[in-house]
């Protein structure tokens, strides 16, 4: 069973899951997020999605903290692209003896889940503005270009830094968050021809192939 809660970490979610009676495991969706996780005693880092992740092997229990698009970077003291798609170690990352330390810390804990939560309030890096501004214009369903010219940002520039903070470039998050947004509507019962216009879509086709592109099924499939 997944649940989640804000976290005291701005624009964060930490969650749980725990293996439960039905059949087959659930898919990761592309969100722009990052998430430091905790599973059988291994602290490891979920890079931002591309496409649907589908955990392999036997169900296992996870807790974790999904931070804002943009801001693990600077926690974890890695570009984004470089864990594009990726789930790795947290030891790959930095000193075996901090994981270690970090790794007791959070197995001694009676919430895993909140020792996380506690590990990334002390070590997060004061959120960058102009990256918050930008995740919400695009979230809110503005055009790059118009976002780029009113953060003072060139193209090349905002591509850059978008590689950097999110693991891929504004276009690619744009979509992302438009997929997102039109999730949200279809799960509330919006009809999928609304969903598409809300949405930012130019049409339902449009809609169902960025769903089949980004999770591989269709969005009857995915909502079921």
């Amino acid at each position: 069973m997944y649940e989640e809660r804000p976290s005291r970490l701005v624009g964060a979610v930490v969650w749980t899951n725990t293996p439960s009676a039905a059949p087959g495991a659930l898919p990761v969706l592309p969100d722009g997020c990052m998430d430091l996780l905790w599973s059988e005693g291994r602290l490891l880092v979920a890079g931002p999605d591309t496409h649907a992740h589908v955990p392999d092997g036997p169900p296992v229990t996870w807790a974790g903290i999904r931070l804002f698009p943009g801001t693990a970077p600077a926690l974890l003291g890695v570009p984004a692209h470089e864990l594009r798609d990726r789930r790795v170690e947290l030891a790959d990352l930095w000193p075996a003896s901090e994981v270690r330390r970090m790794t007791d810390r959070v197995a001694a804990a009676v919430h895993p889940a909140v020792a996380l939560e506690e590990l990334a309030l002390e070590r997060a890096a004061p959120p960058d503005r102009a990256l918050r501004r930008l995740v919400a214009a695009l979230a809110a369903g503005r055009a790059v270009a118009d976002t780029a010219d009113e953060l003072g940002l060139g193209a090349r520039q905002l591509h850059r830094r978008s590689l950097s903070a999110f693991g891929y470039g504004p276009k690619t998050l744009a979509r992302i968050l438009r997929l997102q947004r039109a999730l949200a509507l279809a799960r509330q019962g919006v009809p999928y021809a609304d969903t598409a216009n809300r949405a930012g879509y130019a049409d339902q086709a449009h809609l169902s192939r960025d769903v089949r592109e980004f999770t591989g099924l269709t969005l009857g499939a995915l909502l079921r």
